[in-house]
């Protein structure tokens, strides 16, 4: 016998509550296998593809696409055992039994209901029975014509059927005739009789018309002009629709998803974390220089080499003068809990929102590790792959606003976390070297951090350590 089995929409990561059906890959009578990819679900922080924890006939899809559900839902049901017994499904099953009789055969009417034959040729009604149901006799005719049968003569509806009386057509007035040479309005027009039928054959009233001949006489080019007037009337210009400024020209958007769980946590964090942010341009002209030498080298062929890249790695070294930046604050445990390794965060933007997957233990990896991983971020962030594992566990952020054309900014917190460092555009910017006025590579950079772990001089440290790298690239063998 078949056994039917439901699949729960599971937790996806980190205590998630609720996700959208984005895709299903499967339909009512396919067979599906054990892990094989059957549903593909938005969280609050990305896109899941969810395998199948059975093996069998899929029987029915309980959720539509497009839905939001909790966590726990039943989602689809699947037959283990197709090859068994027809059985009835699990929706089936608990139904309670049907109490409601069933309807009468169509035509079929049961006696005693409102409309049915009652006993002793009634009808029955709302209270007690209608009038009895009689055969009407008539009395033979005296001159031999048979009286209708009863069949015929039954009782009609009481409703009297009286012939209308005949009703003599109104009389219709035949229209007046214009008097010759007049135009039907007691006006007199001057045309001869071939402009007349002219004007009839166009449509033309001539009384309209103002003769251009001797005393006022239509000719035939008069009749003739104002034809082609009638046919081509002037244009209507429509007036224009007055400005509204009400829904008709609103659109609104469902806050749900990743945009609905980024906005939670800019909400709590920037209320929870005393932010504090320092601002410090920097001349970047070495490290392009050195971007452009590590680009062609046959290490890096193939590898988009980008100035995050190197802002990255300046961090990190950072980090490893000031490791106090890159720790959280326990509220519970009353503790600051310092991190010794760095999963660092690059911040994502996607169609879905802003997301922020992180490098694990970025700290241990080279130049070149650093840059595939951080590409491989990015684009599976855009394609909308991002799983839950690569979005948790982060300890610090670096967002490029640089890449929008943008100076800098004061980004915020992502939660759990004590600092973001925001890129700037790297222009040619007029720069004093020596004492001279010189054109430079220069960018921006923006530290926000919160104020209970890392004070003042902790941010400025941290801050110019990154610049001092980023502007002489050679101090990392220092730093190092």
């Amino acid at each position: 016998m078949p056994t039917f089995k439901q699949f729960r929409l599971p937790d996806a990561g980190e205590g998630l509550t609720e996700a959208e059906i984005l895709k299903w890959y499967v339909k009512p009578g396919d067979m599906v296998t054990v892990n094989q990819t059957i549903v593909e679900i938005e969280t609050a922080k990305a896109a899941v593809e969810l395998p199948s924890p059975f093996a069998g006939a899929v029987t029915e899809l309980l959720v539509a696409e497009g839905a939001t559900v909790d966590v726990g839902t039943p989602i689809l049901t699947v037959d283990v055992d197709p090859e068994g017994a027809p059985g009835v499904p699990p929706a089936a099953q608990a139904q309670p039994e049907d109490l409601v009789p069933p309807l009468p055969d169509e035509g079929a009417v049961e006696p005693g209901l409102i409309g049915s034959p009652a006993p002793g040729g009634r009808t029955a009604v709302l209270v007690g029975y209608g009038p009895r149901s009689v055969v009407a006799k008539r009395r033979p005719r005296k001159n031999g014509v048979p009286a209708a049968t009863g069949q015929a003569a039954t009782a009609q509806p009481a409703t009297a059927q009286v012939a209308p009386e005949p009703v003599a057509p109104e009389p219709v007035a035949a229209a007046e005739p214009a008097r010759q040479g007049s135009n039907g309005h007691g006006v007199s027009v001057l045309a001869k009789p071939p402009v007349r039928k002219l004007a009839r054959d166009l449509g033309v009233d001539l009384g309209t018309v103002t003769g251009s001949g001797d005393g006022g006489v239509i000719t035939r080019a008069d009749v003739e002009a104002a034809a082609r007037s009638a046919a081509q009337p002037e244009p209507v210009t429509p007036a224009p629709a007055a400005p509204t400024w009400d829904a008709s020209r609103e659109q609104r958007i469902p806050i749900k998803g990743v945009r609905k769980h980024t906005a939670a946590a800019m909400v709590a964090s920037a209320f929870t974390a005393p932010h504090v942010t320092e601002w410090l341009t920097v001349d970047m002209t070495e490290t392009m220089r050195l971007r452009d030498r590590v680009a062609a080298s046959r290490e890096f062929a193939g590898v988009k080499v980008t100035p995050l890249v190197f802002a990255a790695r300046a961090l990190l070294l950072a980090v490893r003068r000031h490791p106090m930046v890159n720790s959280a604050w326990d509220e519970q445990a009353q503790e600051i809990v310092v991190k010794e390794y760095v999963n660092l965060g690059i911040a994502a933007a996607t169609p879905r929102g802003l997301v922020v997957p992180n490098v694990k233990d970025a700290g241990r990896l080279t130049t070149r590790e650093l840059a595939d991983a951080i590409k491989e971020l990015t684009e599976t962030a855009r394609a909308g792959k991002t799983t839950p594992a690569d979005m948790s566990g982060g300890t610090i952020t670096i967002t490029n606003v640089g890449v929008f054309g943008v100076d800098g900014g004061t980004p915020i917190l992502n939660p759990g976390e004590t600092a973001i460092l925001a890129l700037g555009a790297v222009r040619e910017t007029p720069w004093v070297v020596d004492g001279e006025l010189t054109v430079r590579q220069v960018c921006q950079l923006s530290l926000s951090f919160d104020h209970r772990i890392v004070d003042g001089q902790l941010g400025s440290e941290f801050l110019a350590d990154i610049a001092a790298v980023l502007t002489d690239p050679g101090l990392a063998l220092a730093f190092g």
